[in-house]
């Protein structure tokens, strides 16, 4: 859970003094954890020393998830945060409206809101994190309306409301039902009727627990899925949406207004492993549709085509067939294969112990997809091309 920090840590924290002192601390290389806390308590004095030197691990934990450098977090707030690229994503289809975040923490997504909103709220039942959230306002250039206040308990009458409910107890453990979220989800949407909605959950959640969501937006970054959002009241005539980000800035959609319509054939050149966006939103066929390809199978998640989609890292096929080890023992002998990796779809098998079993000792380098076709286990023999 980390330190439990206070008002006055964040005004110390805040000041010309606090400053100074996150400065010199952040130039040290914090390696050893009894001989730091001596340093930084000779440096900064017994009170603020565990402020000072949390505020300096955490800005360095928060490096590549956040653009803020010299944000204020607590551990668990950071820990929640959206990445900013994520969260600017979610902010602009919010431009130009009122937005009131209820569950704004220490301003991750506020900040990003305030870009592009017409008017910014935020509000959340802890004064320390409301502190940080102005720091962090101040220091990103943005200005915003603070409130204290219980994200169930309303206090903006319009706009858009924006939540980001807290998915772990007061221990740390991971809460998996709606009705254990802080605040929980129903009573999110009770507390609201009639104004649009923006949600931040896992991206696991079973979205069947959400009837009175419009759209489910599943989002990506870098490969990684890191959020669904689940969205009401903004019309979009869209209820099923997958954003992928990159770092790079690039990004991309799919939604299921798109068509699904898929040829049945033999497998073609590639193989290509939709984002896992796309895979939880159910936009397989509507991603393969887009780009010329189609299912290996209808149950399975894997595409094929004689183009892959650009962008994409892709798997062309140098050989097929039949799975049994005996089998795709030899073919990685052929190919003199002795770094492998191995993908799964549709079998119980255990990727690990399978390389452990097939022994490859070549110098080439091979990418080995197993799926199903029907109920035939197949085997692929791949190499992965960035395309």
């Amino acid at each position: 859970m980390g330190y439990s920090f206070t008002l006055g840590d964040v005004a110390h924290l805040r000041s010309g003094a606090g400053e100074a002192a996150l400065a010199e601390v952040a130039a040290r290389p914090l390696t050893d954890h009894i001989a730091d806390v001596a340093a930084v308590r000779r440096v900064v004095g017994e009170e603020r020393a565990a402020a000072v030197l949390e505020t300096v691990l955490l800005r360095r934990k928060a490096v590549g998830k956040l653009s803020g450098v010299d944000w204020l977090f607590t551990s668990d707030a950071l820990q929640q945060a959206s990445a900013s690229l994520v969260a600017r994503h979610r902010a602009s289809r919010l431009a130009g409206l009122d937005v009131h975040d209820v569950t704004c923490s220490v301003g991750a997504d506020l900040v990003e809101i305030a870009r592009v909103a017409k008017r910014a709220l935020g509000s959340d039942v802890d004064p320390v994190r409301l502190a940080m959230a102005r720091h962090n306002g101040v220091s990103a250039g943005v200005s915003f309306g603070l409130a204290q206040a219980d994200a169930l308990r309303p206090v903006s009458r319009s706009g858009v409301v924006v939540a980001d409910p807290a998915r772990r107890d007061s221990a740390g453990r991971r809460a998996w039902k709606p009705a254990d979220f802080t605040p929980p989800l129903d009573g999110l949407v009770e507390a609201y009727p009639g104004r649009p909605l923006s949600v931040k959950c896992a991206p696991g959640l079973d979205f069947a627990i959400a009837p009175w969501a419009d759209e489910v937006e599943l989002v990506s970054l870098d490969g990684q899925v890191r959020e669904s959002c689940l969205w009401r009241g903004l019309g979009t005539g869209v209820t099923r949406r997958a954003s992928v980000l990159r770092s790079d800035g690039t990004q991309w959609t799919v939604t299921d207004a798109e068509p699904d319509d898929l040829p049945a054939r033999a497998p073609g050149e590639w193989i290509v492993d939709p984002d896992g966006a796309v895979v939880r939103a159910g936009l397989v066929r509507h991603y393969a549709a887009r780009h010329g390809l189609w299912q290996l199978d209808e149950r399975i998640a894997y595409l094929t085509g004689d183009t892959p989609p650009p962008g994409v890292r892709a798997f062309r096929v140098l050989e097929q067939g039949p799975y049994s080890e005996k089998a795709l023992k030899a073919v990685l002998k052929r190919h003199d294969v002795g770094r492998l990796e191995i993908l799964i779809r549709g079998l119980d098998v255990d990727p690990d112990a399978l390389r452990r079993r097939l022994k490859p000792r070549g110098s080439a380098e091979a990418s080995v997809v197993l799926t199903r076709i029907g109920r035939a286990p197949v085997a692929f023999v791949c190499r992965a091309e960035r395309v």
